[in-house]
């Protein structure tokens, strides 16, 4: 992606989030965040969008074989993980004393109907 500004997204490393679309699809089953790739816009979250990779032997692998590996999944597919109301809920950014701290929405706070 090429921006003149570095994208600034919610979710980091070592957060619970639920896949909202998808294969892997689970809207309440939390998982973690295994790496955050921020130029791709993408997430590599533990134990959803699973590849098989065949490798040759090698000298750090001598038997080779296929190896099972979480592929990146982009970030609009995921959404973080609120354990009070144990479903995925959006965020809002709030600074408080300089520091920024994120706040869920709850189903009030959101508007609507």
């Amino acid at each position: 992606m090429k921006a003149r500004f570095k994208p600034k997204f919610n979710i980091r490393k070592g957060d619970s989030v639920v896949v909202i679309s998808g294969d892997d699809k689970d809207l309440s089953k939390p998982r973690t965040v295994k790496q955050v790739l921020v130029e791709e816009s993408r997430v590599i979250v533990e134990g959803v969008n699973m590849i098989t990779k065949h490798s040759k032997p090698s000298a750090q692998n001598t038997k080779g074989g296929i190896i099972k590996k979480e592929a990146p999944i982009h970030i609009s597919n995921v959404m973080l993980y609120d354990a009070a109301q144990k479903s995925g809920a959006r965020v809002t950014r709030e600074r408080k004393d300089g520091k920024t701290t994120l706040v869920f929405k709850t189903k009030k706070t959101q508007g609507g109907k």
